[in-house]
């Protein structure tokens, strides 16, 4: 028997691959197949089943392109209720990979429909777990992303009594060198506290996660709900598509139009430019967002779903092939590719430039200037840089324009300088002021 943990920086992801006997079973796995094909392959084993946690909310899953192409079983909750064949799994039911056996646990809280798994090796040991997004390294999983999503519609207090539950009837029962396996490490949006570790045990979970540590449960769920994070406009949207299940990957990337230097790109379509902001700054088209696919760090995915609903369709331009199509199969990881109404290279299209800001005037004359803080509520809670800034988080940037003082040139400063580039981008748009972005000269005035 392997395990083994493929993880995704970008979205903070943890999927798994299991080999028993040449039978690969994988759990949640993300939207590109290619990792879990080339375990298999290296394994000399056959994909034959998928289990689900739940249906996730920040990235798109490849279950039903493993059942449709490679004929594995989909084993989900019925809770969930998809839109697929599918084998239902409650509490205790148990399913067969090669010599291991896989019993799901019902574990709600992060959500009203999920399941972990238990993995029982070949001697009937216990010997891991894959919790999904409820227990997590150092935390658990946020239990107000299923508000108004999904099958079944339950509240986020409701939820939070459910995890209180999960954690002391179902995994404070579990032996304590039992591996926990989650969905998500550190930089998730999925929980508030989680450790860089990206697996732990049972038994340290009991000693050091908050969550075990609070026994009353009413104390519990105040601490549970307190202090979450945005809710990326993506986010119900990805539940849903989850449930129905999506097309196989590159079918779907082959769809994707690519503009010729002749084609024109409509009016009143987001123009979403992948390029790092100083080619952006140096020029751009007229209307562009800038949202730079730079590093895995850099949170491209989180940041394209936060700022372009769902339901738009955009252009997506950058410099090179290359550079378009590593954005492109980004975008895809959250299925977003289908929103892309082009792909187009900017050489022999008319740019424009953006002046740069005089720092020293900012930093002698901080009154001349409205100043725009984009970082998160949670964030400026710790502490403003600019007593006079107004906050609004980059997720709500392009609705609450309206709400900036537009009589002054405006500066936009986040936290380190990718997230600015986005914001000076649509106040640019929005506002008839200059807007200069203030980029990593932030770190100057912290």
């Amino acid at each position: 028997m392997e395990v083994k943990q493929i993880y995704d920086k970008a979205l903070a992801h943890g999927s798994y691959a299991i080999e028993s006997n040449g039978q690969v079973a994988l759990v949640d796995p993300g939207r590109d197949p290619q990792p879990y094909l080339d375990f298999a392959k290296e394994r000399g084993g056959k994909i034959v089943a998928v289990f689900e946690t739940h249906p996730h909310a920040d990235f798109a899953s490849s279950h039903l392109e493993f059942q449709k192409k490679h004929g594995a079983d989909i084993y989900v909750n019925p809770k969930v209720g998809v839109a697929y064949n599918h084998q239902p799994m409650e509490h205790n039911d148990e399913v067969r990979v090669g010599k291991v056996t896989i019993k799901a646990l019902f574990t709600p809280g992060h959500s009203p429909d999920h399941n972990s798994y238990l993995l029982i090796d070949e001697k009937g040991k216990e010997s891991a777990v894959f919790t999904g997004d409820s227990l997590f390294v150092g935390d658990v999983g946020r239990p107000d992303l299923r508000e108004g999503a999904g099958n079944i519609k339950v509240s986020k207090k409701e939820l939070a009594g459910m995890m209180y539950d999960t954690l002391n009837a179902v995994f404070s029962e579990l032996e304590e060198d039992v591996v926990v396996y989650p969905a998500h490490g550190a930089g998730s949006l999925c929980g508030k506290n989680m450790s860089d570790d990206l697996y732990s045990t049972i038994g340290r979970e009991k000693k050091e996660n908050w969550a075990f540590k609070l026994k009353e449960k009413e104390h519990f769920i105040d601490s549970y709900l307190e202090g979450q994070s945005f809710i990326p406009k993506y986010f119900p949207y990805e539940v849903e598509l989850n449930r129905k299940g999506l097309e196989p990957l590159e079918e779907s990337l082959n769809k994707v139009p690519h503009l010729s230097a002749n084609d024109t790109l409509n009016e009143g379509v987001i123009i979403v430019d992948v390029r790092g902001q100083e080619k952006f700054k140096a020029g751009h088209l007229k209307g562009a967002i800038n949202i730079p696919d730079g590093s895995e760090q850099d949170k491209f995915e989180t940041w394209l779903g936060s700022i372009i609903d769902p339901n738009e369709k955009f252009y997506m331009v950058g410099d090179t092939n290359e550079e378009l199509e590593s954005a492109i199969r980004r975008a895809a990881k959250i299925a977003y590719e289908t929103n892309i109404k082009g792909a187009a290279l900017l050489a022999h299209r008319k740019l424009i430039s953006d002046e740069p800001l005089n720092i020293e005037d900012f930093r002698q004359n901080p009154d001349k200037y409205t100043i725009v803080d984009i970082r998160n509520t949670s964030e400026v809670s710790e502490g403003k840089y600019f007593e006079s800034a107004v906050n609004i988080p980059l997720s709500e940037l392009r609705e609450r324009a309206g709400e900036i003082n537009g009589n002054k040139p405006v500066v936009v400063h986040c936290a380190g300088g990718y997230r600015s580039a986005a914001g000076a981008s649509i106040l640019s748009n929005a506002l008839s002021t200059q807007v200069y972005d203030l980029s990593e000269a932030i770190n100057n005035f912290k």
